[in-house]
């Protein structure tokens, strides 16, 4: 969000009182995951008035962006035992987290949508359809899935025929829009559940890789981020974070292809890492990107420490497509 206003020229003015200077609007940052939290090094964004003092310290236990750290360590470690237990137990039941994921996703996009930019996409058809095309993924393959997509795009329009002819064309290019980056994307993490072999070792491999590249990228960039990566859309984020993040996720996907996929090779597995932490990176970047349109700093409020659940699927939506991808490449469908 640019900032639209001009800081008035300081100096004497009549009776000797100087001019009052018009305050700046700070800039919604977008970014919920920096690498490395500001700290007055070269290239440090500015204040939000304007200046490049280094902001006060942070409260004990948060960073410098408000996060509480324990309350999303928490938050992470119970929402990580929860997706193990039904990976491993019971697999129609991580299905239903994907979709529960996927339903509630979609609800915070769409009303986020309407809230910042008053568009209004039909939320009915696409979540339905949405749980339906990871439903279909895993139960009839990637035919199934493309089918329910397809449908759920056509019910998009046809939904909207309801309402106003006003934003017609909006609303509706918005709505096919949330149905293939939530609800596609997160099909092919069913798509992989559903290999016969190995499918939730798959799913526990693609895991892997986005966590992992995302602490290599919080943990480099943090000690020795420097040199912005993308400072329009991410200030936190450095290239030397991509470089942890590259570096952790290629030595994670070494030892998961050699020891948790069945005939996987651990050079896969380097290969793998890498696009897994270059799509994550992506990814990120992309929802951020989103959210400084929207002028917006989190999705929603659902988990304390995180923000919405669209925050947390930021970086695994585009990994999904892409592991279960190289999977299909290196060991076969399953």
């Amino acid at each position: 969000m640019n900032d639209s206003s001009s800081r008035a020229p300081a100096g004497p003015v009549h009776g000797g009182a100087e001019r009052a200077q018009t305050p700046r609007m700070p800039t919604v940052s977008g970014d919920d995951t920096p690498d490395e939290p500001s700290t007055g090094p070269p290239g440090e964004p500015d204040a939000p008035d304007g200046s490049s003092a280094t902001p006060p310290p942070a409260a004990p236990g948060r960073r410098r962006g408000g996060r509480d750290l324990g309350a999303a360590i928490g938050v992470g470690l119970g929402l990580g035992a929860i997706v193990l237990a039904a990976l491993f137990v019971v697999q129609a039941v991580f299905v239903g987290v994907i979709a529960a994921a996927v339903a509630v996703g979609l609800w915070e996009l769409t009303s986020r949508l309407a809230e910042c930019r008053g568009i209004r996409t039909p939320l009915v058809p696409l979540v339905l359809g949405g749980v339906a095309t990871v439903v279909a993924g895993y139960a009839r393959g990637a035919e199934g899935a493309g089918a329910a997509l397809a449908l759920t795009a056509l019910a998009v329009p046809v939904w909207r025929l309801s309402g106003p002819a006003e934003n017609y064309l909006r609303d509706v290019t918005a709505g096919v829009f949330a149905a293939f980056y939530v609800p596609f994307l997160a099909t092919f993490v069913a798509l992989m559940l559903a290999a016969d072999d190995d499918g939730p070792w798959r799913v526990l491999t693609f895991l892997i890789l986005t966590v992992i590249s995302d602490t290599g990228a919080y943990a480099v960039g943090y000690k020795l981020g420097r040199h912005k990566l993308a400072p329009r859309i991410s200030p936190g984020k450095t290239r030397e974070g991509l470089a942890g993040a590259l570096a952790f996720a290629m030595a994670a996907g070494a030892l998961c292809m050699e020891f948790l996929v069945d005939d996987g090779r651990w050079w896969q597995g380097l290969l793998l890492g890498a696009a897994a932490a270059a799509s994550a990176t992506l990814g990120d970047l992309a929802e951020s990107m989103i959210k400084r349109d929207l002028g917006i700093k989190d999705m929603g409020t659902l988990l304390p420490g995180h923000g919405g659940i669209m925050d947390r699927l930021d970086s695994l939506l585009p990994t999904a497509p892409v592991v279960w991808l190289l999977m299909v490449i290196f060991v076969g469908a399953g």
